[in-house]
């Protein structure tokens, strides 16, 4: 009777031994010495009311974020995700893949015309028809399709929409982004020259603004502190120039100015922002 009662307790021990062992890993370790709970409750800061009667001056500017630029990196960087992280590219098509973002035609930047779903993220695969020649006698040449998959390190470059106008109910210069479009080098793929830049498409920015508070992006300077990317937006932790302004004829900066001119003309409008507010507070 010892020895029976011996063995079922043995075989109890095991067993317990099997269900705390299968209970440990159930779920996968967790990666960190804490939960990150923070970035997936984030919720976008709202932004101020603006009356109209409030805006006593206001100026639309287009600029031009190049994500190759260090202080730009969080933006660009992973190329490829990696757990938590996305690039900007990334998460833009994620959002229009789920259905939380619309993408505008990219010929126009006013939001007039929503993209299907289908045409958005078309771009994702790219279809190419190529000559080749054959590696065999006769040498012969030979018409070849092939599917290309996008690679969201291909988007470099981000352009902006953004306006900036003087609040006289809080006595503040303010800016409020508009849109972003994501540009990429424009390839011949018969003779792989480069045939300048090509915009893909158009997001509106508010609508962005919920999906872009919960995405983490990389901080160089602190890892606890962990930034999002309306962050980045939000607190202006960007570099750009700018590549046109509002002006009568609707022209771009370089179609009246060239190389060192246009540089010097972007911070000739850069530096008209800082004066005007500059200008309201000297007595």
């Amino acid at each position: 009777m010892k020895k029976i009662s011996i063995i079922l307790f043995a075989l109890s021990l095991v067993f317990l031994a099997k269900s705390s062992f299968s209970q440990v890993f159930d779920s996968p370790p967790r990666d960190g010495v804490y939960d990150k709970i923070h970035v997936v409750n984030r919720q976008p800061v709202p932004y101020v009311n603006v009356r109209e009667a409030d805006v006593f001056w206001s100026k639309r500017i287009w600029r031009l974020i190049d994500m190759r630029e260090k202080i730009n990196h969080p933006l660009y960087y992973p190329v490829e995700r990696i757990n938590d992280r996305r690039s900007i590219m990334q998460v833009m098509l994620d959002g229009i893949a789920e259905g939380s973002l619309t993408a505008y035609d990219k010929t126009s930047d006013e939001f007039l015309i929503p993209m299907p779903m289908e045409q958005a993220l078309s771009i994702l695969y790219d279809t190419i028809k190529k000559q080749l020649q054959r590696t065999e006698p006769p040498y012969d040449w030979y018409d070849t399709t092939y599917v290309e998959k996008f690679n969201t390190g291909d988007v470099k470059q981000l352009r902006i929409k953004e306006d900036w106008f003087f609040d006289k109910q809080r006595s503040v210069m303010d800016v409020r982004i508009l849109g972003i479009c994501p540009i990429i080098d424009d390839i011949d793929p018969k003779t792989n020259q480069s045939r300048g830049k090509k915009a893909l498409f158009w997001i509106y920015f508010p609508e962005a603004r919920p999906l872009f508070a919960k995405v983490e992006v990389f901080n160089r300077f602190n890892g606890a502190e962990r930034r999002t990317l309306d962050d980045i937006f939000f607190k202006r932790l960007f570099g750009s120039y700018i590549y046109k302004e509002e002006n009568v004829y609707d022209r771009h900066i370089n179609e009246y100015a060239k190389g060192l001119d246009a540089l010097l003309e972007s911070d000739r409008i850069k530096n008209e922002l800082f004066l005007m507010e500059h200008d309201l507070w000297e007595y």
